[in-house]
């Protein structure tokens, strides 16, 4: 494990970058970018493309270390390069931002109210690739969507499953039980979400360090407690379909939450913007984001 890079996400202050969207949310990311599904024929055609925003979000100069501490690829991107360099090589070296990738392959069928994710049987690989591309931690997401205590005990379980497996080959794994922003009863299935939180984090070894991305509470500093745990080194936010405005409202009634934004992070890119209006319109953003990050 990178020691500088552990420090940078444990202490600096900033926020995470999801840059992650998979073969499942693509499409939707690159029509918000404003490129239509008929702008190209196959899979490698539409990564290529959102490889190409992802490489113009990276290397714009309001993409700095100063306000972002890290940045979670997606593993076609990981294997991408910038500049001569690949993507995690180009975030560390040249940006002073750490790289995590999205290990996860997908959430199962809706089953006792949540979706688990499918069995990752590609992860030992992708784990070595990972290690290969010089990547510090990996996220990997579940959703809640209903009231179901046995559904919920599972999703928190498999995460952590998981999750040792991850911490063991090196890594710092995100574990990320999403709860729908729509859930009935949503502050009862954060409730449950965290008292089995706490009871894993209760069984993980003192030197098994992991992060967490939750839906930012109904209960504001709900999970701030989680770290007395020593074994939790950041807890993150995603913005889980609530617009840029309501997301930053929101995290920033939350003590040492941070945010580990996608969609709302991107809102309002486009690939027809120029330079000078897609790096004003960024910067406005990861200003905004880190502002509800760090200013409570």
């Amino acid at each position: 494990m990178n020691t500088k890079q552990f420090e940078r996400i444990k202490n600096a202050k900033g926020f995470i970058a999801a840059l992650d969207q998979s073969g499942g949310s693509t499409p939707k990311a690159l029509k918000l970018y404003g490129i239509s599904e008929d702008s190209y024929k196959n899979d490698e055609e539409m990564f290529n493309l959102v490889h190409e925003m992802r490489k113009r979000i990276i290397k714009s100069p309001a993409f700095t270390d100063d306000r972002i501490l890290g940045a979670i690829l997606f593993k076609v991107t990981m294997n991408s390069k910038i500049d001569d360099m690949y993507t995690a090589d180009y975030l560390w070296e040249k940006k002073g931002i750490v790289p995590f990738v999205k290990v996860d392959e997908g959430l199962a069928e809706l089953n006792k109210g949540v979706q688990l994710m499918k069995p990752m049987k590609e992860l030992d690989e992708l784990l070595k690739n990972a290690k290969e591309r010089n990547i510090f931690g990996t996220k990997m997401r579940s959703v809640i969507k209903e009231l179901n205590e046995e559904g919920i005990v599972e999703i928190i379980e498999q995460q952590f499953e998981y999750g040792k497996k991850i911490a063991e080959a090196g890594f710092v794994p995100i574990i990320e039980p999403e709860v729908d922003i729509n859930a009935e009863n949503k502050a009862e299935i954060e409730d449950i979400v965290k008292r089995e939180v706490v009871k894993q984090l209760e069984k993980l070894p003192k030197d098994c360090y992991v992060m967490f991305k939750f839906t930012i509470p109904t209960k504001a500093n709900l999970y701030s407690d989680l770290f007395e745990f020593p074994q939790v080194i950041r807890i993150v936010a995603l913005s889980g379909g609530y617009t840029r405005e309501k997301s930053n409202e929101l995290l920033a009634q939350n003590e040492n939450l941070i945010a580990s934004f996608s969609r709302a992070l991107t809102e309002g890119l486009n690939a027809n913007q120029s330079e000078e209006e897609f790096n004003k319109m960024l910067d406005e953003s990861i200003e905004g984001i880190y502002k509800a990050s760090v200013e409570k």
